[in-house]
């Protein structure tokens, strides 16, 4: 089964890169973030579906938990890891555990941590020691979603998979995390990976409107850190060598090919078992940060990594960077993508982005998609309120370019782009 998942990953890449047409990325408040332009060499490390407290396996660590060896592995190296917990999957039964190396090892319908059965021993609810143990140290912990339950269908793989469906569903399950590490440990989580990356929902919304109501920001992964898919072979011990072999070479690859590959990346690791029951993260996270160490990187939290710059083609050596960077807080000036394409021409929906009020964009875009029950332009509710504040024409086609600005706002040499916009912007 481990082999029909990676096969199904390679064709699910090759089907968006030849057959499918390309996702068109839309000005959004929520952004996936996979990697930020920088000249330093900084990366993230990002740690999937724990805390676990549950020994490495195979245990050579004197039956320390998992999170507890990654922590130690961690503080080792002076790195800064970003923990993507789960709060428990204890209410998600009745279920059965799948064929051990498949995808529905955990549970058939639903998923859980660390184990089936054994969910007293994972996620934040029942590991109040890892979690303050994590904050003590300086790690960032970000949301994986309360129960761990996809968002929408997800047929192959997880065609059994019970899933929640509804934009209201998964921001209440979202909030119980969010509410437990704000009334425990005083902390407010800021980003969310949707578990297993399901974005689509069946009323219409989508993950980044989940994200758009919690203020957070969507935490996406540019390099695989392979640590969750288990090897083919039969030995336990060869199977395990491969597994964290397959941690370590491509890394070594890329970093050989180019020293500065990793600049401003985001890696995806996990704080569990592989679909075997292994756990090739607890041997391979050590070369893996003896690499990055070599080549003089410096591992940070996913939050220090935003901080150095929010954007993927935008780095602090640019003019107008620190504005933007200000702007981004308020408007949806950036793309889903996290791409400003500051060279591209600047749209009539675009605009309307950047003229309208967050929560009037916002609001009136549910109301329409609440109406329907299908999925609106994503420019829908600014244009709107737009035209009705007379900042746009009625009837303004959103992808129509803008070749002039409303009253009060001067572009001396008339740069319609949207580099030139945002510098006459409130200037």
């Amino acid at each position: 089964m481990s082999l029909i998942v990676k096969i199904g990953k390679k064709g699910k890449q090759f089907l968006k890169k030849y057959i499918l047409p390309p996702a068109v990325p839309s000005l959004s408040y929520t952004r996936r973030l996979e990697q930020i332009k920088t000249s330093r060499r900084i990366c993230a490390m990002t740690f999937d579906d724990g805390p676990m407290d549950l020994p490495a396996s195979p245990d050579r660590f004197g039956g320390r938990s998992l999170t507890d060896v990654l922590l130690d592995t961690l503080a080792e190296f002076g790195a800064k890891g970003t923990f993507d917990v789960v709060g428990d999957t204890g209410e998600n039964y009745p279920d059965e555990a799948g064929k051990l190396g498949s995808a529905a090892w955990g549970g058939v319908r639903y998923d859980h941590y660390p184990d089936i059965h054994r969910d007293d021993r994972g996620g934040a609810v029942h590991n109040d020691r890892l979690i303050r143990r994590m904050l003590d140290e300086g790690h960032q912990i970000t949301s994986h979603g309360y129960r761990h339950i996809i968002f929408g269908k997800k047929p192959f793989v997880y065609g059994r998979r019970v899933y929640l469906g509804t934009v209201d569903k998964a921001v209440e399950d979202l909030q119980k995390l969010d509410r437990l590490m704000r009334e425990r440990y005083g902390y407010q989580l800021t980003m969310h990976r949707p578990p297993h990356y399901v974005d689509q929902m069946q009323d219409g919304f989508t993950s980044y409107d989940v994200c758009d109501r919690m203020g957070y920001q969507y935490l996406a992964a540019s390099f695989d850190g392979a640590g969750w898919l288990p090897s083919v072979l039969t030995d336990p011990d060869a199977a395990l060598e491969a597994e964290v072999n397959a941690m370590v070479e491509p890394m070594r690859r890329a970093l050989e090919q180019d020293p500065d590959f990793f600049r401003g990346q985001i890696i995806f690791q996990k704080d569990g078992y592989n679909m075997a029951k292994r756990t090739p993260v607890a041997f391979g996270l050590r070369k893996q940060l003896e690499l990055l160490r070599e080549y003089g990187y410096q591992v940070v939290t996913a939050q220090e990594l935003v901080k150095e710059s929010p954007f993927a083609d935008l780095g602090r050596d640019d003019p107008l960077f620190e504005k933007l960077a200000g702007l981004q807080k308020e408007r949806a000036v950036v793309y889903s993508d996290n791409l400003l394409r500051l060279d591209a021409p600047m749209t009539q929906g675009e605009l309307a982005m950047l003229l309208c009020p967050r929560a009037e964009a916002m609001d009136r875009r549910w109301a329409a998609i609440r109406r329907t029950g299908k999925r609106a332009h994503p420019y829908s509710g600014a244009m709107e309120w737009c035209a009705e504040q007379g900042l746009l024409e009625k009837g303004a086609k959103p992808e129509a370019p803008v070749t002039a600005l409303p009253e009060g706002y001067f572009l001396p040499a008339a740069d319609y782009t949207r580099r030139g916009v945002y510098t006459a912007y409130r200037a």
